[in-house]
């Protein structure tokens, strides 16, 4: 089979280069990205390698660029990207690209000083602003609008008890300070100068109404105006240790009236000059951030590449004549020519006549894992690297979940309009794949949606054919070929007779079978619809799981032929398809036999009546007893000579187990025996793993005793033969949860739906309008989101444990090639540390 059904085969190659070409050959491979490269210096200390300051030239560059896309997305410019990836630039390049960062760098960080300062100096004097007013208010309220002294004023303003006590030491005289505060420490602040001052103190404020900007961080707060009297120097000195402590600011502010007003149109005029000034640095500032918002993208591009290709560089050996650079990298064999065109490439750009040289190497190590993927198959090869990394050159399972996948889903989430929204919802991101992959976001939730865009829309598909299949939209049928059945009951009899059933040994069904899928008739089988669709969903559960599980253990057979592995053919790979055949297949074949043989028409005893029950019968068979029949006159069995076919069945069944858990041990053992060797290798306790065909080797294995080779096949065989009963119950969910969503698609039409349906007039109109609305509602977010949701992962189950445990293993480790589009995707120029 070719690498569409496994892994590519890979090899381990040795790279010679020039020093003076290495760069520009390493900055082409990481452009095809179809190269892995090894750490040869693993034990020399990231701080001790060669080109260890190259890479921090590039950490400093990128840490300038992240400033730079800071303050653009502070200020709302948008970014150019033209989707264009500019490529790798020369080492020479590095100093004019360092230069242009760090004058950019500096003029802005001058540029937002001057603006800070001037935005703090602007706050000061709009605060100052509001201080001359609010004061001057107070002012004027105290006199009654007459310019009085400030002597006179605070003699109204203070108690009569300070009057009493000021009478005998001569005119009294308060000073006051007057300042701003945040206004959420208002209360505070009031009831600390309450307590520190014992109450000797008189403190008026108001509210500026509108925000202030901080100057720091850019916020909007809020503001109020204060002014405090107070008597004496020491009042004073404790009100502004108060005010210090609240982080209040003082301003000065004159006694006389005339005096305010003069410095309040000083203040204005000051205002305005800054304002000018202000404007004119923000319109430089906003033409430095659009003229690097152009070339941001590509400055990013261009600086991770650099630093990229530096870490690799790191992990290659330096030769004794310190003039070539020498490397170990896992390639894919299909890709060395290219791989060698794009070294030559490199080589010529540089300008070095020395040309590199690409040696194949034998390895016993395993190869990675590479399993080449397009936009469509890459979603389901992630649905299984999330099971488990194949091993190197294992069956993989990607291309046959392709359609299992869907299909399964599609067998519990089938109905014709569910399935219908979903197929809709990724035949639209698949539309709209370039626009939205454009648009990064970093949304979680729709990453997943639109990277399993394919599969949405391939559930969606076969949803809306097992839908047409159990003929249900919306929890109703379709009559697209009238139906089979002619009832004799009236209009008044349906509508009111809640208990209906459709019995086909009557005349009522016309004895043929519905062209496709189900006859709609048996919506309005109230009595025995469930019934009937219990038995039909069940069967064919038990038959696709059956089938599945066989094909799975089918491709443990192409495992074992690839690797060699003659034992594990002989003594695992035959007895468990035996196993499985002799009775989990014949119980299917007893479905099909079944649905043949037994009609409700048919003549006695062949009628319906009679039809033994499939699961009696098998209990029956493993325990090797005879089940007696349904009826009186009615046979045991289905067809001649059941009863012996069963019991060798079963005895051949009984036979496979001890060949599964005794027969390979058991070669290996003899086999050690006639060598005389103890122990030998062995992969996974086998006696025979051959070397992998074209290339790679076979891997290191641990020695193991056989002991642990008895106590393993011994799990492997306790774990499959059980693992086959559960599995094939397992499959049961097909029809549980299949029966769940029809359940709750006819709840939701009956209890929500159809209320709207049954009013009448115009009134009926906008009530039906809002019940639609409501009943959408529920059927997108229940019915498609959580139920879709629900059957996606049961179907990952029955995948990873049901089908891939009989021939997956998954113990492989992912090929990690340098690639510089993933590392850009992920953003960090990290991402080419491949060890």
């Amino acid at each position: 089979m070719g690498s569409l059904f496994r892994s590519e085969e890979m090899a381990l190659c040795q790279l010679f280069l020039q020093s003076e070409a290495a760069y520009a050959c390493v900055s082409e491979l990481g452009e095809l990205g179809l190269v892995q490269f090894r750490d040869l210096n693993p034990d020399v200390n990231a701080f001790q390698r060669k080109f260890v300051n190259e890479v921090r030239r590039c950490d400093e560059m990128e840490r300038k660029l992240r400033y730079l896309e800071k303050e653009i997305k502070k200020d709302g410019i948008p970014m150019l990207d033209t989707g264009e990836s500019p490529e790798a630039p020369q080492p020479r390049e590095m100093i004019d690209l360092e230069a242009t960062f760090e004058k950019l760098e500096n003029e802005l960080r001058e540029v937002n000083q001057n603006a800070e300062a001037l935005k703090r100096n602007f706050l000061e004097l709009t605060e100052l602003k509001h201080i001359l007013r609010k004061t001057q208010v107070f002012f004027d309220e105290q006199e009654g609008g007459l310019n009085h002294t400030t002597e006179s004023m605070t003699r109204a303003l203070i108690t009569d008890e300070v009057r009493t006590a000021g009478a005998s030491m001569g005119p009294v005289q308060l000073g006051f300070v007057a300042g701003v505060i945040l206004r959420e420490k208002l209360p505070a602040f009031e009831r600390m100068l309450w307590r520190a001052c014992r109450g000797n103190v008189f403190l008026r404020q108001a509210m500026i109404e509108s925000p202030l900007e901080d100057p720091t961080n850019g916020d909007q707060v809020y503001k109020s105006v204060f002014i405090i009297f107070f008597q004496g120097d020491q009042l004073k000195t404790r009100v502004k240790k108060i005010c210090e402590g609240f982080r209040a600011t003082l301003y000065p502010c004159p006694e006389a009236p005339a005096d305010r007003r003069e410095m309040a149109m000083g203040v204005m005029t000051r205002i305005e000059d800054l304002n000018t000034v202000l404007g004119q640095t923000q319109d430089h500032r906003h033409r430095v951030l659009v003229a690097a918002a152009k070339n941001l993208k590509n400055w990013f591009v261009k600086v991770r590449k650099i630093k990229a290709i530096y870490h690799t560089l790191n992990l290659f050996n330096l030769d004794v004549t310190q003039k070539c650079l020498i490397a170990e990298c896992w390639v894919p064999l299909l890709d060395i020519e290219t791989i060698q065109l794009a070294l030559r490439r490199g080589t010529e750009r540089s300008g070095s006549s020395v040309p590199p040289i690409l040696n194949r190497m034998q390895t016993f190590e395993n190869p990675p894992t590479y399993n080449r993927t397009n936009k469509f198959t890459k979603a389901f090869q992630a649905l299984i690297d999330a099971y488990g990394v194949a091993s190197y050159r294992e069956m993989n399972p990607a291309p046959y979940t392709i359609i299992t996948f869907p299909f399964l889903f599609a067998v519990m989430f089938g109905d014709l309009g569910h399935g219908a929204i979903m197929a809709l919802f990724g035949l639209w991101m698949i539309r709209k794949e370039k626009g939205l992959a454009a648009q990064k976001t970093d949304n979680e939730i729709w990453n997943i949606f639109f990277a399993g865009r394919y599969i949405i829309f391939l559930m969606g598909a076969f949803s809306m054919y097992t839908g047409l299949i159990y003929n249900d939209i919306f929890s109703k049928s379709l009559n697209i070929f009238g139906s089979h059945w002619h009832l004799s009951y009236n209009k008044s009899t349906v509508w009111n007779n809640n208990f209906l059933q459709l019995s086909p040994a009557t005349s009522d069904y016309e004895g043929t079978p519905y062209p496709f899928g189900l006859d709609p008739i048996w919506q309005v089988a109230t009595s025995n619809k469930i019934v009937f669709q219990n038995a039909y969903k069940m069967k064919i559960s038990i038959i696709f799981g059956v089938l599945h599980m066989i094909f799975g253990v089918i491709m443990s057979w192409h495992n074992h032929t690839y690797f060699r592995n003659r034992l594990s053919l002989i003594y695992e790979f035959i007895p468990q398809l035996v196993f499985l055949l002799v009775l989990f297949f014949y119980m299917v074949l007893l479905m099909f036999i079944k649905w043949n043989r037994y009609e409700a028409t048919n003549a006695f005893p062949m009628t319906e009546a009679c039809a033994p029950s499939i699961l009696i019968t098998f209990i029956d068979m493993v325990l090797f007893k005879e089940s007696k029949p349904p009826g009186k006159d009615c046979h045991v069995y289905m067809f001649w000579g059941q009863s012996f076919f069963q019991t060798v069945f079963v005895l051949i069944a009984l036979a496979c187990i001890p060949v599964m858990l005794l027969g390979k041990p058991i070669k290996i053992m003899q086999a050690r025996k006639l060598a005389n060797v103890q122990p030998i290798t062995g992969g996974s306790s086998d006696a025979e793993v051959g070397g992998m065909p074209n290339g790679g080797g076979g891997g290191h294995h641990d020695e193991e005793e056989m002991s642990e080779i008895f106590i393993h096949q011994g799990i492997h065989t306790i774990e499959y033969v059980l693992g086959s009963v559960s599995h094939t119950a397992s499959y049961l969910r097909l029809w549980a949860l299949s029966l769940a969503h029809a359940q709750l698609a006819e709840v939701l039409w009956t209890m929500v739906l159809s209320l709207g349906l049954n009013k009448e007039g115009w009134l009926g109109g906008i009530f039906l309008t809002v019940v639609f609305a409501f009943w959408a509602v529920l059927t997108v977010g229940i019915l498609v989101l959580m139920e879709g949701l629900s059957a996606f992962l049961h179907t990952l189950r029955l995948h990873w444990v049901e089908f891939q445990s009989k021939f997956y293993m998954g113990q492989g480790y992912a090929f990690a090639p340098f690639s510089f589009d993933s590392i850009i995707e992920n953003g960090s120029a990290a991402a080419g540390e491949t060890e």
